[in-house]
């Protein structure tokens, strides 16, 4: 069965994809047996790395199962979830578990070391983000990347600031993908008001132990509704 080659990236995620349509299409119907990973690989234009994990995700949403010395065998054609939304969901979880180990201790340092004009960069921010609750999704997340941007950067510490730079791209993804995902704004265009309200009071108050504090509280409940999800 011809399977179209992929585009270079994310190579996981469209393997899956790619695996998945074939099995809820009905080309591969339940009890077959599926190609060896060398051959999906070759068709795919991948790595067997990533044949391999995607047959892992495919067996991980019980559309396939694979039985040792015999293969992986497709056992069923519909998925046990939104499959793609639940790579989504996990994909984010992974960011925010980075958040928890580099902006919870940035926050910190920011509040030991900001300096008054730090915090009127800050402030404005804040404003922003405020404003840009009246706008679109991709605008208002923009807002709160640039907020805690600004936050980051009163660390003072240039090593911190490019590591948070270099993440930026991806934490802005997932955070348009949470959005989405969880409904975060349908009840409430500023999700997180009250909460970065206080982070930046702690911050413009020189309060280390407030200010880690906010922002671990309030990561911590948003990792919590998409593992509950």
């Amino acid at each position: 069965m011809a399977l179209d080659a992929l585009r270079p990236s994310p190579l996981v995620e469209q393997a899956t994809e790619r695996l998945r349509d074939q099995i809820t299409g009905g080309q591969w119907g339940i009890g077959t047996k599926l190609p060896g990973e060398t051959t999906l690989a070759k068709t795919l234009g991948v790595g067997r790395s990533t044949v391999r994990e995607a047959l892992r995700a495919l067996a991980g949403a019980g559309l396939v199962q694979a039985r040792q010395g015999a293969g992986v065998f497709v056992i069923a054609t519909l998925p046990q979830e939104d499959w793609a939304a639940g790579m989504r969901r996990a994909a984010i979880t992974d960011v925010y578990e980075v958040r928890m180990l580099v902006e919870v201790e940035a926050v910190r340092l920011a509040a030991a070391r900001r300096t008054a004009d730090d915090v009127t960069v800050i402030r404005a921010a804040l404003r922003r983000r405020q404003e840009a609750a009246g706008e679109g999704d991709a605008p208002f997340v923009d807002a709160d990347i640039a907020l805690h941007a600004t936050i980051v950067a009163a660390a003072h510490n240039p090593v911190l600031t490019s590591l948070f730079t270099e993440f930026r791209p991806v934490l802005r993804q997932g955070l348009i993908d949470m959005v989405e995902l969880l409904g975060l704004r349908d009840a409430h265009s500023d999700p997180g008001a009250d909460a970065h309200a206080v982070l930046v009071e702690a911050v413009a108050a020189g309060d280390p132990d407030a200010a880690g504090r906010a922002l671990l509280e309030e990561l911590e409940r948003t990792r919590a509704r998409l593992e509950r999800r």
